[in-house]
């Protein structure tokens, strides 16, 4: 008798969902990539009077919020909790008859200004409301959207700092490969708070000026936030059923630096490690990649630690880090970025790194404007605090 690892399943992408400063959903999102939309703004949530940093990449509550005064219930919910219904809303308006076994999603903070609001009443001797409490717990906001949308399956959360989200779908993704689930509902959701606003402005981390992702004169990052879902099939099921597959991922590595609490390895060897174990188990040599979605932090470790293991693995290949774009949404990073990677090899473009002028890494990055481009896979990376490192290798269905 074969062992699930001697047979290994594909693991087709069959719809996807998505949320964040780009644009709600698919159509928006390909949109802003294609014409490097800065979705950088001032930050209005809270006040940034006292803080270094006063930008982020904020997600429209008119727009996001436009139906949230249905119901006493959906009133109480975080705003979060709607991100993640409306990337749910679309993945299963576009999917059919997908029926998830398990969800299995990454997030960092999930309700956490919530969090924030429950600790302020407690200090200040006010009473504290209930919905405080109940939005608090990061699984919150995938058990709201499964609700509303009658979803019966158990979710799993991965707090696995930035990795968050490429680790979900990672871990989704060898769960079909094995055989132990045959369809996932995998991704990630994280919102802006104040706490991790300032936390990471404190550490100076947070850039006062243009995030710069690979530029010499790179100074740190800005904060996003938004959620971002794949439904994920055993591809003979998929097909058996006649589902439409928009892609295949193929590949999963994971690594952990041991160096440093919140900084890389500079040798690179921790992305490298996570970049190298995708690639093997893809069976992809590293020139049949055509494209990076780089980590991308635009912090001046993070992108040469990063640069150096492309530079080092791949050569010439073509690179962005579209958190200059849309800023850097921690544990829904991950899964956005995977969408945004799909979208490139669907429409086969390659999406831009904005803001950029030079750079002392020998990459080739995708500057200022998208690109055309023929290519058959890329990777998107993800690498977090703790030295956590999480590489997924993307492939285009062939037709």
């Amino acid at each position: 008798m074969e062992s699930e690892d001697q047979n290994p399943r594909r693991v087709a992408i069959v719809a996807a969902g998505i949320v964040s400063p780009l644009g709600f959903g698919l159509t928006e999102t390909l949109r802003s990539l294609q014409q490097a939309r800065n979705c950088v703004t001032p930050v209005t949530a809270f006040s940034v009077e006292k803080t270094r940093c006063k930008t982020a990449a904020q997600i429209d509550d008119g727009r996001l919020l436009s139906n949230a005064n249905r119901s006493r219930q959906d009133r109480r919910l975080h705003r979060a909790s709607y991100m993640v219904m409306a990337a749910l809303a679309e993945l299963l308006e576009r999917a059919q008859e997908f029926e998830p076994e398990i969800a299995i999603v990454g997030t960092t903070s999930g309700g956490m200004s919530f969090g924030e609001n429950f600790y302020r009443t407690l200090g200040n001797g006010d009473a504290c409301s209930a919905a405080l409490i109940a939005n608090y717990p990061p699984q919150k906001q995938i058990v709201d959207a499964m609700e509303k949308f009658g979803i019966n399956a158990p979710a799993q959360v991965i707090a696995n700092a930035c990795a968050s989200g490429t680790n979900a779908i990672g871990h989704a993704f060898d769960a079909i490969r094995t055989g132990r689930y045959h369809r996932i509902l995998a991704g990630g959701y994280d919102a802006l708070s104040e706490l991790v606003f300032v936390g990471f402005d404190s550490l100076q981390a947070a850039t006062p000026e243009k995030c710069r992702p690979f530029d010499s004169n790179r100074s740190g990052m800005v904060l996003g936030e938004g959620a971002a879902l794949l439904a994920l099939e055993e591809f003979e099921s998929a097909r058996r059923r006649g589902a439409e597959v928009l892609g295949e991922i193929i590949g999963y590595g994971i690594s952990t630096d041991n160096h440093h609490l919140t900084q890389p390895n500079p040798d690179g060897s921790g992305p490298r490690r996570a970049m190298e174990q995708a690639l093997a188990q893809a069976q992809l040599e590293p020139n049949r990649v055509g494209y990076i979605n780089a980590h991308g932090t635009a912090t001046i470790l993070n992108d040469t630690a990063e640069g150096k293991a492309i530079m080092e693995l791949f050569g010439e290949v073509p690179v962005s880090s579209t958190k200059s774009m849309m800023g850097h949404s921690l544990g829904a990073a991950g899964a956005i970025e995977a969408v945004v990677s799909l979208l490139a090899l669907q429409h086969q473009f390659l999406p831009p790194n904005i803001n950029f002028r030079e750079s002392e890494l020998h990459l080739d990055i995708v500057a200022n404007e998208a690109r055309d481009a023929q290519f058959d896979c890329a990777i998107s990376n993800s690498f977090g605090f703790g030295g956590t490192n999480a590489t997924i290798v993307l492939r285009k269905l062939a037709r």
